[in-house]
């Protein structure tokens, strides 16, 4: 069993990138458990002089959170060129703990066509953030799914057949990697 946390970069309510990941929770493989962390609103801002024990209690939450999973998988939307503050400053807090390290990651990016950049400038500070936090990433599990939010019915989940099966195959690329007999 594959044990993946979902992590949206996105504070929004009806954020594409989350409903992306609640679609994973629902086409996952079958040997696959998906977990979602929800707390990135919860967590002070990072400075390392606060990142010893104890630990403020939702970035403890978060460590353990990671450290329970065997991958993780990312969704973020690009906010003025890079990654929104709120999501970068959940991922600062990840590199002292070093549950991060060695750990499979992916992400989908989920911007719309219209774009300017398609969330390049996100993605590549994602890549570079995720370096320094020494994860393993997933490339073949990594995925450009661009969405709109029509995409996104009422029950917050994507119906798309498409969307579906991209998610699904990032999913099964990823537990490929990230079961721990694979590693």
């Amino acid at each position: 069993m594959t044990t993946v946390l979902t992590v949206s970069g996105s504070l929004r309510a009806g954020s594409t990138n989350s409903a992306a990941l609640r679609t994973a929770g629902v086409v996952a493989p079958p040997a696959m458990t998906i977990r979602s962390f929800a707390g990135m609103g919860d967590l002070p801002h990072f400075n390392p002089d606060d990142d010893h024990d104890p630990l403020p209690p939702a970035v403890a939450g978060l460590r353990e959170a990671i450290g329970a999973a065997d991958a993780l998988l990312l969704c973020t939307p690009e906010y003025a060129g890079a990654l929104p503050g709120s999501f970068k400053n959940l991922l600062d807090w990840t590199i002292g703990g070093g549950e991060m390290y060695g750990k499979p990651v992916a992400w989908l990016n989920v911007s719309s066509s219209a774009a300017p950049t398609g969330g390049a400038g996100a993605h590549d500070s994602l890549r570079t953030v995720l370096g320094y936090a020494g994860s393993l990433i997933v490339e073949a599990a990594c995925a450009r799914i661009p969405l709109s939010r029509n995409h996104v019915g009422q029950d917050g989940l994507i119906a798309d057949p498409a969307v579906r099966e991209a998610i699904s195959r990032s999913l099964t690329a990823l537990a490929a990697v990230g079961t721990p007999d694979a590693r």
